[in-house]
């Protein structure tokens, strides 16, 4: 492997080869007055109804207007509506007027309604449907009035409703909602989109940003040295990371991030199904010292799915430590020893950066006796395969986390998928008592309390092993101004971002 002097010597002299190469191919095309953002990954969807992965939110968040959005301390604040609790099990949503979808067509209570009622219908098949079990019923009882009642009280049931509205008329039996959204948030389909480029037109003003997919890291950061891309955010290694920074036409910038990164396992496999060699798995990870050189310190350790200063977080979990001696304890009291190792393996991404982690994974499991293959595969396949539970171990992020219904869509046994995201198939009757507890009681104290103690619990059972917090890495060249990253990385800011004159 290369050292990062070496590394760095390689991608410099890729710089000054490639550079007619890339102009003579990418150069000549770009329209004039399109912004070009970077992306790692395509999204999977257009649909908000379907959108699990980080890609298709963040875009879906353009195209789209939700009822209810975050502030900076995750709380629940209005977005489309405002909304008042009349009763316990009953919210009432008031639309803002005026609000229009991209075809012209007024946005109303009927689209609200018709919106949820489809992600309610298990023949959409929603991954969200297991969030929204409380709901009984929906109705609008004036064109800006929708009523959500409840079977049971829920004071934190405004932050569910961040689903895209769609128009009524495109969600009837049949509609193809995959290849031209309709929404009415600031941003609209400017072209039909292919496999690799999504161009979108801001409604304020025309400007179009295009999105293109480059999955290769080091590809995209030569693209951004010769203006192909204007920006890029995450997926780079800390060496392009520096290495574009010191750059005088380039900017990179990292802020604290709230992305959790896990490693996740099949518990329904022989092997990764018992505790006891997710434990051992565990302590033979040196997560410090991947933070340190696999992210240049850009990474905060994780012991949940929370960072502890979130209102639903843990603020006192036991670190897991790096003990390699007592994770070969337990290996060897199974069975597994130097002649007779464990064998598993590993699905990830085939993102450069991705796979360095997992083989320094698989390098850390190696030094106890775990022998770990590792498969990579593109986005569409690999995310496929672990929805549908074709893997033993793997490792993903959750990004943009708000809401502890987390713990229903990702770890209540009823949360299988396609119903949910618990696509380690883990099963926990204490567990689903406790969300189930958590989502019944109307005392927000209580709450966090059960939230705790949910999390205490997953770090005992390791469902996932938890890994860390990464930062958002924004990079830009310098002629993209007003554009910033924040907690969730989410691509709201660019609403107003602006390239200057003559670049």
């Amino acid at each position: 492997m290369l050292n990062r002097s070496q590394f760095l010597t390689v991608i410099s002299r890729l710089a000054v080869l490639t550079t007619v190469l890339l102009c003579g191919i990418g150069c000549a095309d770009r329209a004039p007055g399109v912004i070009r953002f970077g992306l790692a990954t395509a999204p999977v969807t257009f649909d908000p109804r379907l959108a699990t992965d980080a890609t298709s939110y963040r875009i879906g968040r353009l195209l789209y207007q939700s009822l209810v959005d975050f502030n900076a301390s995750h709380r629940p604040v209005p977005s489309l509506a405002r909304w008042e609790q009349p009763g316990p099990r009953h919210y009432r949503f008031y639309l803002d007027p005026g609000q229009t979808f991209h075809n012209g067509s007024d946005l109303t209570s009927a689209d609200v309604v018709a919106t949820y009622e489809s992600v309610l219908n298990p023949e959409t098949v929603s991954p969200h449907r297991g969030s929204l079990s409380n709901v009984r019923a929906i109705n609008a009882v004036g064109p800006l009035i929708v009523d959500f009642t409840l079977h049971e009280p829920d004071p934190l049931f405004p932050g569910l409703l961040v689903i895209g509205i769609m128009p009524e008329d495109t969600l009837g039996a049949g509609t193809d909602t995959s290849g031209l959204p309709v929404g009415s948030g600031p941003f609209e389909l400017a072209a039909v989109p292919t496999e690799t480029r999504i161009q979108l037109r801001r409604r304020s003003d025309g400007q179009l940003i295009e999105f293109v997919t480059v999955r290769d890291a080091t590809v995209r950061a030569l693209k951004l040295v010769h203006g192909e891309i204007d920006l890029t955010q995450g997926s780079m290694t800390p060496e392009l990371v520096d290495w574009l920074d010191a750059r005088d036409e380039i900017t990179a910038v990292h802020r604290p991030g709230t992305t959790f990164t896990y490693l996740g396992f099949n518990l329904d496999d022989r092997a990764v199904g018992d505790p006891r060699i997710r434990r051992a798995i565990s302590l033979a990870l040196d997560r410090e010292t991947l933070t340190r050189h696999m992210f240049g310190g850009r990474a905060r350790l994780a012991q949940a799915i929370f960072s502890p200063t979130h209102w639903a977080g843990h603020p006192d979990l036991e670190p897991i430590g790096h003990d390699p001696v007592e994770a070969r304890r337990i290996l060897e009291g199974l069975g597994y020893d130097a002649d007779h190792p464990l064998s598993l393996a590993y699905k990830t991404s085939s993102d450069h950066f991705r796979l360095r982690v997992a083989t320094t994974i698989q390098d850390q499991l190696a030094a106890v006796g775990i022998a770990v293959a590792i498969s990579s595969y593109d986005w569409g396949t690999f995310y496929a395969d672990i929805k549908s539970g074709r893997f033993q171990m793997y490792s993903l992020s959750w990004v943009g986390l708000k809401q502890p219904d987390i713990f229903r869509y990702a770890f209540h046994s009823a949360s299988v998928p396609p119903a949910g995201a618990n696509r380690g198939r883990y099963r926990a009757q204490n567990v689903d008592a406790m969300i189930e507890a958590a989502e019944a009681s109307v005392e927000l104290e209580e709450r966090a309390a059960l939230y705790a103690d949910i999390q205490a619990q997953l770090l005992e059972d390791l469902p996932y092993v938890p890994l860390w917090y990464e930062d958002n890495i924004l990079i830009r060249r310098d002629s993209i101004t007003d554009y910033d990253t924040g907690l969730d990385g989410y691509y709201d800011a660019l609403a107003n971002i602006r390239r200057t004159t003559g670049s």
